[in-house]
């Protein structure tokens, strides 16, 4: 298996497969307590005191780009200002356990994000957004948290739903580029491979023409570090 460049992704499927694994499900980390049903409605409830949509639009970045959850009416391409992706808190479970932590994605601040902004089928805003904070937050006191934000679009600014780091978060994680890619190349956990998120990611994004420096080069060093560990 040789590297590739210029515009060919480097982690293609066949090196994530290599890294792919499945680990039993080691459940919550003790002491933290689980969003309850009126957790999520409280949550929707507060974010809807802040800013009551007709229509909701949320701004993808990750894996809400390959993995949505809701039906959507139309796709734009978006701009969040004084964002950037990055893997930036750590998991113990869905995509790492805990003697292996994963790293999952969340825009933290400054820089820019180019991403999508997705406009959902008409429908109870409230339960939309419940919908999402289930998918999207998993302990009371996240790391990852809802926020409205503004995006510039091609037809112009919009306020839309997106996910985005606290730095005061107990899970927050901020390592360099090389350290996050030796952790994406290693870590898994009962939904797959750290890996594997990174690769449909990136594919995404590239399928819509987005190229973000840095993930791209973070994917190519993760190709890197899976072959050098199979061809030892």
């Amino acid at each position: 298996m040789s590297k590739s460049s210029g515009n060919r992704i480097s982690l293609t499927a066949e090196l994530v497969a290599l890294a792919e694994r499945t680990e039993p499900d080691p459940g919550p980390e003790p002491g933290t307590e689980e969003l309850s049903d009126d957790d999520y409605r409280l949550a929707a409830e507060k974010l809807l005191s802040e800013y009551a949509p007709a229509t909701l639009h949320v701004f993808a970045y990750g894996s809400l780009i390959w993995n949505p959850v809701f039906d959507i009416s139309t796709t734009t391409a978006g701009t969040a200002n004084g964002w950037h992706r990055a893997f930036c808190f750590t998991l113990t479970r869905w995509r790492g356990t805990r003697e292996l932590p994963g790293l999952m994605m969340a825009l933290d601040k400054g820089g820019s994000c180019n991403g999508l902004v997705f406009e959902l089928t008409a429908g109870d805003v409230k339960q939309q957004l419940i919908n999402l904070l289930d998918r999207e937050l998993d302990a009371k006191h996240p790391t990852n948290i809802a926020k409205w934000i503004s995006v510039s679009t091609p037809n112009g600014k919009v306020k839309a739903l997106t996910f985005v780091a606290d730095k005061t978060g107990p899970a927050y994680a901020k390592r360099s580029l090389e350290q996050v890619a030796d952790v994406i190349s290693r870590a898994a956990g009962h939904l797959g491979s750290n890996a594997i998120y990174l690769q449909r990611t990136v594919e995404k994004l590239h399928d819509h023409g987005i190229r973000d420096r840095n993930l791209w080069a973070l994917q190519r060093m993760v190709a890197e570090h899976i072959i050098a560990r199979h061809t030892k």
